[in-house]
């Protein structure tokens, strides 16, 4: 069985496309064309299953045309649309230089000046020129690179310098 912090989301599957099992994907990362991984992780009824791709094809930067391996029917990959799709912790690479804002959910956000815990990051939202960690109890907090002295990928931990203040907002 998969669990949950063994996987980071990636995107989502959207509309079907033509009759003998395409979906779209709308991703975020596109690590899984990266990296060499056979399949990705949908949740399908809030489990987490591995699919086997059959093949891919990019429409644009941010959606691929997906073929899984036995969705042979516009109704089989009808039944996948809307699901969260996922990509494997052990699959992705953890050197800072190669790593994506995506693999970092569930890692714990700690502040360098005290070395207290600030929380757990739930997401990163790095669609404007500002980026912020979305934390689980819904603060958010600058994801700046400059602002990140280190990451402890055993750990699951960042440690960050804040600005002075920033924490009371």
């Amino acid at each position: 069985m998969i669990r949950s912090e063994e996987v980071f989301k990636i995107g989502r599957l959207g509309k079907t496309h033509g009759v003998k099992g395409e979906i779209s994907f709308q991703f975020d990362d596109d690590i899984f064309d990266r990296v060499d991984a056979d399949y990705l992780v949908i949740e399908v009824d809030g489990i987490l299953v591995p699919f086997f791709f059959e093949e891919y094809r990019f429409k644009s930067d941010s959606v691929a045309v997906v073929k899984f391996c036995d969705i042979d029917t516009q109704e089989r990959a009808l039944e996948l649309t809307g699901c969260d799709v996922f990509f494997p912790r052990e699959l992705a690479a953890t050197d800072e230089e190669n790593m994506s804002w995506a693999q970092i959910a569930g890692y714990k956000l700690f502040s360098n000046a005290d070395g207290k815990e600030i929380g757990e990051i739930r997401s990163v939202d790095d669609t404007t020129l500002n980026v912020l960690f979305e934390m689980a109890d819904g603060k958010l907090i600058p994801a700046a690179e400059e602002l990140i002295t280190d990451i402890d990928h055993d750990k699951k931990a960042i440690y960050i310098d804040l600005p002075e203040g920033i924490l009371e907002i």
